[in-house]
């Protein structure tokens, strides 16, 4: 279990009441509210008062509820399916409690939440549809402003099409294929030419749109592959037809450093295939990876690749999208919020500053592995703002190649751990001092490195120094006398 998904303490459910007795306990104000509430099911409302306010009855005539004006007793739980104690009186809500317990009938006592078994929604109803908004308790009024807020969003028309779908439901399920294209005809259905039509009252023509649809769904499922930007990892940097493909996918295959809650905002019953490739501990090597997402579109799923920042930024997408192209496997690539652009922004710092810097590379350290400075270091030189993917582990090679070949060893450096989440660290120094990233054994997660003049207009007001003084020499001076 992740601990980036909130838990909830109450979890929300749909109860058959249909023809079944409901019991509200009250005569006043907070009975009438609640038996208003039920008024909207087809359950069977007993409302026992001994003495019913005027409107309260007068509700009950109109709505063929049942009044029992007597003082409640527990012969009055028998048959229920559910209890509202809402008389008023703590004492008595808690006597009534006590008694549906004791009947194994689950009950609810109005605005008194610790004797509650269950609570009450705000209810936004589109019947068939809907909507029930809760806050266990703790803040009703909440509720009932996000379900206005809903109840604007959403058509008069939606439980006429909820309709319509149900009578199309039997003839769907034996001529769809279940699964990824039974999803797409729904999905087609009610938010496409029929529920345009049903928008606008044109029943008949909703009926003739949804027969259309239907017949051009009852051919094979076509697999299709999605290389999707998962982002720099807060899971509100998703671009919106990123979480479109992801509540479309059957199956979603995601890389070690996607966060589990951006993972969890595709669909519960979609196949979630982790595949690795964190540093050092790959679960599948990228043939591998290349092999399953030709055999998922093979058998006709629609596939979410989810790669961790911009799929073609160091997310090695070449490689994939040239082995979709030699099966024949139709691909799509849905650009993320790549780590370089989430770090600027935690730093508040411009990548690019007219007269200082006009130009940025984004490089990996590992380029420095080899015995030559690579081409983007003479452009660090010339002035480009430089970002370093993955670069903690060579920061000192990266320091000295960079010092040696003419670059200033005063030039400001920032350095992001987990960029764009909460759990984001902010450190920054000079080129000089960048060595010391590799001492720190506290850095954990994923590390960003911005290199240039430019950076020394970023917010340093919530970041720590990346080194401090070390006993002898400055840790400035011990790289320049390292490269000397």
């Amino acid at each position: 279990m992740t601990k980036d998904i909130a838990r909830l303490n109450a979890f929300p459910v749909f109860m058959r009441v249909e023809g079944k007795a409901v019991l509200v306990v009250g005569g006043g104000e907070e009975a009438l509210a609640k038996a208003r509430l039920l008024g909207q099911s087809s359950a069977r409302l007993r409302v026992v008062a001994e003495a019913a306010e005027p409107e309260l009855v007068d509700w009950i005539a109109a709505n063929d509820a049942e009044l029992v004006a007597e003082a409640f007793r527990p012969e009055h739980l028998d048959g229920a399916v559910l209890v509202f104690a809402a008389t008023g009186d703590e004492a008595q809500d808690s006597a009534i409690c006590a008694e549906a317990r004791r009947k194994c009938i689950p009950v609810n006592a109005v605005d008194r939440p610790e004797l509650c078994d269950f609570f009450t929604p705000a209810l936004v109803n589109r019947a068939p549809l809907a909507i029930a908004i809760g806050t266990e308790g703790a803040g009703p009024v909440l509720a009932q402003i996000v379900r206005a807020r809903i109840d604007r969003l959403l058509s008069p028309s939606l439980g006429a099409l909820a309709g319509l779908a149900n009578s199309f439901r039997g003839t769907v399920e034996k001529i769809v294929p279940k699964g990824g294209e039974r999803r797409r005809f729904w999905n087609e259905f009610f938010s496409g030419a029929p529920a345009r039509a049903m928008e606008i009252g044109h029943i008949s023509e909703a009926r003739r749109a949804a027969t259309e649809l239907l017949a051009r769904r009852a051919g094979p499922a076509t697999g299709h592959i999605a290389l999707v930007g998962a982002g720099p990892g807060a899971e509100d940097l998703l671009t919106l037809r990123a979480q479109r493909l992801l509540m479309d996918a059957d199956v979603i295959v995601h890389d070690a450093l996607v966060p589990e809650a951006v993972v969890a905002m595709g669909r519960r019953d979609s196949e979630r295939l982790p595949v690795g490739k964190r540093k050092g501990c790959h679960s599948k090597s990228q043939a591998e990876i290349n092999e399953l997402l030709v055999a998922l579109g093979q058998e006709g799923k629609r596939v979410v690749r989810l790669k961790s920042g911009d799929p073609l930024v160091f997310g090695r997408a070449g490689e994939e999208m040239q082995a979709l192209r030699e099966a024949g496997i139709s691909y799509e690539v849905v650009p993320g919020v790549t780590a370089a652009f989430a770090a600027a922004a935690d730093f508040e710092l411009p990548l690019t500053l007219r007269g200082v810097s006009s130009s940025m590379v984004f490089t990996t350290g590992h380029d420095l592995k080899g015995g030559t400075l690579p081409d983007w270091g003479k452009l660090a030189i010339s002035g480009a703002t430089v970002a370093i993917y993955m670069g903690r582990s060579v920061a000192a090679d990266v320091a000295s190649r960079l010092i040696e070949a003419g670059l200033s060893s005063d030039t400001a450096v920032a350095v992001v751990e987990n960029a764009s989440l909460s759990s984001r660290r902010r450190f920054h120094g000079t080129l000089a001092d960048l060595p010391s990233l590799e001492e720190r054994s506290d850095l954990t997660g994923p590390v960003m490195t911005i290199i240039g003049d430019a950076v020394a207009g970023a917010n340093f007001e919530r970041s720590e120094p990346l080194a401090t003084h070390r006993r002898g020499k400055p840790a400035a001076r011990q790289a320049e006398g390292a490269v000397a």
